[in-house]
């Protein structure tokens, strides 16, 4: 789950900040930062030639709350918009203000988990399911996974290891996610190649492929899912076939997270850009591509890749 970046005071100083330091305060990859420079020029007010770009004040609000718009399912375009006329160097305050206040007002998130929760234990699968739905209207794929899906199934699963009681009730809650995300349709795909989706070897543990195959799908983004339990020759056939121009694997179990399963796929052109998701993959031995360390990065990166 996203944690949302809290705002330090000394963001309203006239310090000039780095492309890491905002990212690491952001919570999201630098890649991310210089896309919305080159598209959206929501990018650093001091940048001198043969000098390190640096982020104004100024600058951190408008990604900041450029950020939480997208989070809460804008299009970035319209996000980058948006943020580039609310915020200016003369109303930094009141905007990162407004931002803090509206991610205490997300604290009413933990309500409805609440309520779903209440809801789960008794097995009302049709409010269960009927919610989630109107969440994902509401508020997106994205949001609607990071603060109420995931809280719930983590709450369900703790429940479940401490008391060793309640598996019918996980079994039944993952069951409704994986349908209601699968309502989520591309209407119009914008990438004439699809990106592929695929959880490798024994995992099976495969619903954050269908939160990003939902997420992608609310962008347009047309997507092969492979699902769970995917053969490495069914991986190797497709990017024969089409050189998709993304390939998003996800490991929750370290098990299922071994380098060679991507780096032995065949190799076409253009070369896909290969994504890695879940904690299954150790960063030290997948240096060479990206791995994700949450559902709106990973959307983020995807989208980048295919100009989207």
């Amino acid at each position: 789950m996203v944690r949302f970046a809290s705002v330090p005071e000394d963001w309203l100083m006239s310090e000039f900040l780095t492309v890491a330091a905002v990212a690491r305060r952001l919570g999201i990859a630098p890649a991310t930062l210089r896309t919305w420079d080159r598209r959206y020029c929501l990018g650093p007010s001091l940048h001198e030639a043969g000098n390190h770009r640096r982020y104004s004040s100024g600058d951190l609000a408008r990604l900041t709350l450029m950020r939480r718009l997208v989070i809460e399912g804008m299009a970035p375009c319209e996000a980058a918009q948006r943020a580039k006329a609310l915020c200016s160097e003369e109303t930094v305050g009141e905007v990162l203000h407004a931002v803090e206040s509206a991610e205490a007002a997300g604290k009413s998130c933990d309500e409805l988990v609440n309520t779903f929760y209440r809801a789960a234990l008794t097995l009302d699968d049709c409010f269960l399911e009927t919610g989630l739905r109107q969440e994902i209207e509401r508020t997106g794929v994205i949001k609607t996974w990071q603060e109420i899906m995931v809280p719930l199934l983590v709450k369900i699963g703790d429940d479940w290891a401490r008391t060793e009681q309640g598996i019918e009730v996980e079994h039944m809650f993952s069951e409704i996610v994986r349908r209601v995300l699968q309502t989520v349709q591309v209407k119009e795909a914008r990438n004439p190649r699809p990106v592929l989706l695929a959880a490798p070897s024994e995992e099976q543990h495969s619903l954050a492929l269908y939160a990003i195959r939902a997420a992608l799908a609310e962008r347009s983004i047309a997507s092969y899912f492979l699902g769970a339990r995917t053969p490495y020759e069914a991986v190797a056939r497709i990017v024969e076939r089409i050189a998709p121009p993304v390939i998003f694997l996800w490991a929750l179990l370290p098990e299922n997270g071994d380098p060679q399963f991507f780096r032995e796929l065949p190799k076409v052109r253009p070369a896909p850009r290969v994504i890695l998701g879940g904690p299954g993959w150790d960063q030290n031995e997948c240096k060479d591509v990206l791995l994700s360390h949450d559902l709106f990065s990973a959307c983020e990166e995807i989208s980048r890749v295919v100009g989207v």
